[in-house]
């Protein structure tokens, strides 16, 4: 799994890097290949929260109710526990993915507007004159089961010591490298 992990690092970085060059959709697409390859990546699943909040606010036009990754049609308790679970997942003092500041400032924007009566009906309009009827974005898919394991094959070997007893050495193999 070691395979995995290493191949699931590259793809986070790359995607920090083109979330820092304000690629969202490519950061994205390297986030979820990340969480796909290893899912138990510190900060993966984050960074995908992080990632799905810019993208739904660098659209034309800003989507709260896609910020807070909810339908138009939620009520105002589903609203409530969408903003106290994205708050828990992208404040900045337990994320440290790159843009969870950002991202932590916009869902909690969305929620003033949202959670305001008078402004939500004014969005609304606004949203409806604009001819924006489709529903925000769903979220993202939950995390796939992980992969198989790589080509990567375990190998215990138990090396005698002198006066010591014995000694476990685990070693990772690569089934190219074995003698046929």
């Amino acid at each position: 799994m070691d395979c995995n992990r290493d191949e699931a690092q590259r793809s986070k970085e790359i995607a920090e890097k083109r979330f820092m060059q304000k690629d969202y959709s490519g950061a994205h697409k390297f986030a979820l290949k990340a969480r796909r390859l290893f899912p138990q990546l510190e900060g993966v699943e984050q960074l995908v929260s992080v990632l799905d909040v810019h993208i739904h606010a660098a659209s034309g036009h800003v989507d709260w109710y896609g910020i807070l990754q909810s339908e138009p049609s939620a009520d105002d308790a589903l609203l409530r526990k969408q903003f106290r679970k994205l708050a828990l997942m992208l404040h900045p003092d337990k994320n440290k993915s790159v843009g969870a500041e950002s991202a932590f400032k916009l869902i909690s924007e969305a929620w003033s507007v949202l959670s305001d009566k008078n402004k939500k009906m004014a969005y609304d309009m606004k949203r409806s004159s604009m001819g924006i009827t489709k529903p925000a974005k769903p979220p993202s898919p939950p995390p796939p089961p992980p992969l198989p394991p790589s080509p990567c094959l375990p190998l215990t070997i138990l090396l005698p010591l002198t006066n010591h007893g014995s000694f476990n050495f685990r070693l990772l193999l690569h089934p190219r490298l074995l003698p046929l």
